[in-house]
Formats: C-alpha cells, structure tokens, sequence
C-alpha cells in the first residue's frame, strides 16, 4: 500500500526539517518534498501529488491565507493542515483559514526546552491528524482504530414513548468543529428557548475568538466559558481551551464551573466531563449533539446523557470532516439520528420546540420562524455582524 504522501510547506528551514523528521517515524506517511513558500509549493502541487499539505500560516511573500485560497481554487478536496503560532494573531489567522477551507490546524511548540521534545509534541499531534484526514487512502489500514469503527454504525436508537421535554442542548466537537458550529449556530433563532454549552477541542485564545467570533454572526449570544456563569435560554457558552467545563445546579439556577484536572481522552477541555456533567444537572431534560470530530471523545458523556433518558443525535459520516466522535457514538448504538450538518441546526430547533409543545409550555421562540441563516453562505465567516440589536 502506498504511503500517505506530504508536502511542507513553510519558510523556515528549521521547522520544515523538525516536520519532515517527525513524520518521517511513521512508516504509513511519506515527506515527498518541501517549499519556502506559497508559490513555489503551488508549483509542486502537480508534479509530487500530495495526499495532504501542512502549511505555514505567516510567510513573507505569498502568506499562508493566500495559498490556502489558491490550493483550495485548484484542489478543493486536498486535505491541509495550517501551522500556527499560539499567539492572538496566530490565532485569529488560524480561525480565518478554516473559515477558508482549511482542514485542521497544529501550533507550534513553544519553550519545549530542545529539538527532540518539539519533535516528541509535533508527532503526538500531527501524525493522527494526518492518518484521521488521510485514512481512506488506500485499503484504510492508516486510518486510526478510533475511525475505522464509523464504518458499522449501530442501529438508531429508538424510543418507545414520547421524550422528556429539552431544557439544554449540549455540543461536543473536535476537527472541523469551527465551521461546524459556524454552519448551526447563526442559524438559531434569536429566542432560542434553552442553553447551549460547547466543547471545541481548541487552546486558549483560540476558544475565546472563536465565540467572539460567532457571537458576531449569531441572533443568540455566544460567549466563551467563564467561572460562575449562569445559563440562560438563547446564550451559548464555549469552554475555554485548558479548562474542564462542568454544569452544577443551585436551586433552579445551573451555572458554569472550571478546572484543570487531568485530560480525558488526551484533551482538555473534554466533551465527557461536559456531558456526564449535564447528565447528572439535566437528567432527560438534556440534548446531546455531536459534530465532527477526531477520537471518541463523547462516547462515556452520550452514554450518560441516554443512561439519564436524555436523547443523543450525531452529525453523519458524509458531511463530517472526520467521523470520528459522532462515528463513535453512533457505533454504541447512542445516537438516535444522524443528520447531515445542513440539517442540525433544524433539528436542534424541532426537538426543543416540540417538546414544549407537547408539556403544554409555550415559551418565547418555541415555534419561532425567524432565522439568520440569510446572512451567511455556507462555512462564510466573513458575513456582517447583525449588531445583536434586538438586545
């Protein structure tokens, strides 16, 4: 079987050669080449035929954001993953690119201490990104074992009498989360009924302008996670990166709690600690979503959440960019639909409208109509704020 073949590309030498030596420890993945920058890696595009390009984010020249636009205009199926710097700027450009058509993103290590260990990180990280992308390439003996179990989903669970009525809609997500989210939650209308609260598996920085971010394009308020924060109906709460984020109830009042104990499932913020969270503040009265993802992250929460007579819905294999999560927990047998992602914002709307209707609730926004879908195209980004005038 052929190798997963991988262009680098990024200016300096230094980390073109740390890339191309920790990858070069995988026997599945083969380095066919390298380039200093975005046009010269646009011109070795056709003659090496790469299976996926890492690219550099900030170049002199032509800078990642432009070649990324460019491989996206020639190739719009070749996977790329941008390698960022953890920092505001990094971040933000980071953020733009996958709302360009970037597949995944990787920071550069920082303060390692030495060559190896920057090594050690950037295999841990980019080579399951690069096999969890790449994994249909060939028989599919590359891809990770976490994925290769999406391909025999269980039967959808069903459900034999009417579901508890919804008062949270919990999300976890992973790679290609961002436009994932992109996609569901402008769509929301602006009187929501309930609380949202996220996982992205993202760093710091990272998690704040991304809710900065879709709180721009969005009806409902999205803001990132913070200690003590109360969950009120039409607000979304995105974990920070670093931080655990758990639900607890006092009184009537759930609210926000953060930590940092270990990682779960090797990441932190972990959609398990969020989900089995919900489950014991929510019980029924909880929807679990799961969006694009790579691992199975969400797999002990979703189990949880069904345990408690809440309901469990997974974005399907086709419109993910890696079915990993929503292909793990659809697997267990939790999931009861699978859903293309142009459907789940609609589907989030009716499971949380209808079952108002049949408690004989009639809240604000239960069968609202208003969407905002109009202001934005797809995965743009790039959409006028609506200024969130209604607030």
């Amino acid at each position: 079987m052929a190798g997963i073949r991988v262009l680098i590309v990024d200016d300096s030498v230094v980390i073109r050669k740390v890339l191309a030596e920790a990858l070069a420890i995988d026997p599945a993945i083969e380095v066919v080449g390298s380039a200093a920058d975005g046009s010269i890696g646009l011109s070795k595009i056709p003659l090496l035929k790469p299976d996926l390009i890492t690219l550099d984010v900030e170049m002199p020249g032509m800078s990642g954001l432009e070649t990324l636009v460019a491989i996206r205009k020639i190739y719009p199926k070749l996977p790329v993953i941008m390698f960022s710097t953890l920092t505001e700027r990094g971040a933000a450009t980071t953020l733009e690119a996958l709302s360009l058509g970037a597949s995944d993103y990787l920071t550069k290590p920082s303060n390692t201490g030495s060559l190896e260990q920057t090594r050690s990180r950037i295999q841990a990280e980019l080579i399951p990104k690069v096999k969890g992308l790449c994994w249909r390439k060939g028989d599919g003996k590359t891809a990770p074992a976490a994925v290769k179990m999406q391909l025999v989903p269980a039967p959808a669970v069903k459900r034999t009498g009417i579901a508890a009525r919804v008062d949270v809609v919990a999300v976890g997500t992973s790679t290609g989360g961002p436009n994932a989210l992109a996609e569901v939650l402008p769509v929301l209308s602006r009187e929501f009924p309930v609380p949202i609260v996220v996982v992205q598996h993202m760093p710091p920085l990272f998690t704040r302008l991304l809710a900065e971010r879709l709180n721009k394009q969005s009806a409902i308020q999205i803001r990132e996670g913070e200690a003590g924060g109360v969950l009120k109906p039409g607000e979304a709460w995105i974990a920070p990166g670093d931080f655990h984020m758990k639900l607890v109830r006092e009184g009537i009042t759930a609210r926000l709690v953060m930590n940092q104990d270990p990682p779960q499932n090797s990441v932190r913020p972990a959609v398990d600690v969020l989900f089995e969270s919900v489950a014991q503040t929510y019980g029924a009265n909880a929807l679990a979503v799961v969006l694009t993802g790579m691992g199975s992250d969400g797999v002990r929460g979703a189990q949880r959440i069904r345990d408690a007579g809440g309901q469990v819905i997974v974005q399907d294999e086709a419109s993910s960019v890696v079915w990993g999560m929503p292909g793990q927990v659809a697997a267990a047998g939790l999931a009861e639909g699978l859903f293309p992602l142009s459907e789940i914002a609609r589907e989030i709307e009716r499971r949380t409208s209808r079952n108002r209707l049949l408690t004989g609730r009639k809240e604000p926004g239960a069968l609202a109509n208003e969407k905002t879908g109009s202001r934005i195209q797809g995965n743009s980004w790039s959409a006028e704020p609506n200024g969130k005038q209604h607030r």
